[in-house]
């Protein structure tokens, strides 16, 4: 089955991402929803599409649309992803799936019984060094993984008077700061190392109290100085440390924050193991350090004509031509797509059940913390 065109609900900043991540695949993005008519109109004249859909009814009628992209906030992902599969529509979703892993678990058998081509957009695992990482541990030269440290550290929720529907429990869920960019790290981490997570300890950190929310809308990422706003009481975590066991006893010690002034995107993760390390940090992805015991450490530089096949895949330009946030989606969706126009199922992207093994470790980090104390994953 080869793709008609493809439709994105959102249109946000992760939203616009994807219509021009698929447009670099080659896939025509047909039309955007967004969450009202006037939005919806407004994020179809700036990206250029042919359709403004007035519901999720219209995109599921849609003959010419095979696969939709859910960038709506999170609390929306269930029942517009349900409803899309059931239609018969291919779906990349955003992370995270959905707000439970028992919701998520429902998704995957839906998934299962129409046989349709599924993903939860894990986009970081995209860069290519971080495949070129994966290669390298599953190839042993750092020997088995049995420590890890890691952050991922952003600014933009730093002051009270930032404002972002991810601060709103019934849109984004118990978990801010752990399901919108912990849940990258974590996943990352699994991907390149193999380690498969039996237990968490968390400590889960509400730093600013008190938010001052805007009456008007807000994209995210934007300061509004002269919006009259409201004050909200938080309860969601603006920052988190987290400890990890692995299956094999190797362990992990991650800490995740939207205040870290000055740190903008960076995933940054070492994975250490008896005969070297890996370390890798998003805000210069060319680059994958080697760390070594008796000898000089080393700096891999991308260059497709040196990396393994499958790392190899993920970068779109030569060497010393930067490549960097965007591209990671352009290098999922075209996994996705292959599968769809092929009609296999090649496990090279992040599916439903990653979403799903996602949601019950978020799921273990939010029961930690409330109980202080280790939690299995189920």
């Amino acid at each position: 089955m080869k793709i008609n065109s493809a439709a994105v609900i959102g249109t946000g900043f992760i939203g616009t991402v994807h219509v021009e991540s698929i447009r670099r695949t080659g896939v025509h993005v047909k039309g955007v929803l967004a969450g009202n008519a006037q939005s919806t109109q407004a994020g179809a004249t700036k990206l250029h599409v042919d359709k403004a859909y007035e519901s999720l009814d219209q995109i599921c009628e849609d003959k010419d649309v095979s696969v939709v992209h859910v960038t709506s906030p999170n609390a929306l992902h269930y029942e517009q992803v349900k409803q899309l599969l059931t239609a018969g529509k291919h779906v990349v979703c955003e992370k995270p799936l959905a707000l439970s892993a028992k919701e998520g678990s429902e998704l995957v058998e839906l998934a299962k019984k129409t046989g349709l081509v599924n993903a939860t957009c894990f986009n970081t695992r995209f860069y290519p060094m971080v495949h070129e990482a994966k290669h390298l541990i599953s190839t042993n030269l750092i020997g088995a993984p049995r420590y890890v440290k890691g952050h991922y550290h952003q600014d933009w929720l730093t002051l009270d008077t930032d404002w972002n529907w991810r601060l709103e429990s019934e849109k984004a869920g118990e978990l801010r700061a752990v399901a919108d960019i912990g849940s990258h790290l974590i996943d990352q981490i699994g991907f390149v190392s193999g380690l498969k997570v039996s237990e968490v300890f968390a400590d889960l950190h509400t730093l600013v109290p008190v938010r001052q929310k805007p009456t008007g809308p807000v994209q995210t990422f934007t300061i509004d100085s002269t919006s009259v706003r409201e004050s909200v009481t938080m309860s969601s975590d603006d920052a988190a440390g987290i400890l990890l066991r692995f299956s094999n006893g190797a362990r992990a010690t991650i800490s995740i924050s939207q205040v870290s002034s000055g740190r903008k995107n960076s995933i940054n993760w070492e994975i250490s193991g008896p005969d070297g390390s890996l370390a890798f940090d998003s805000e210069n992805p060319e680059q994958l350090w080697i760390g070594h015991r008796g000898r000089a450490n080393e700096v891999l530089h991308k260059d497709p004509g040196m990396l393994s096949p499958d790392a190899a895949r993920t970068a779109f330009y030569p060497g010393g031509h930067v490549e960097g946030f965007s591209e990671t989606f352009r290098g999922l969706f075209e996994r996705v797509y292959e599968d769809i126009n092929n009609g296999t199922q090649s496990n090279s992207y992040p599916t439903f059940a990653d979403g799903v093994k996602s949601l019950e470790i978020t799921d273990a980090i939010a029961q930690s913390s409330k109980n202080s104390a280790w939690v299995k994953i189920s």
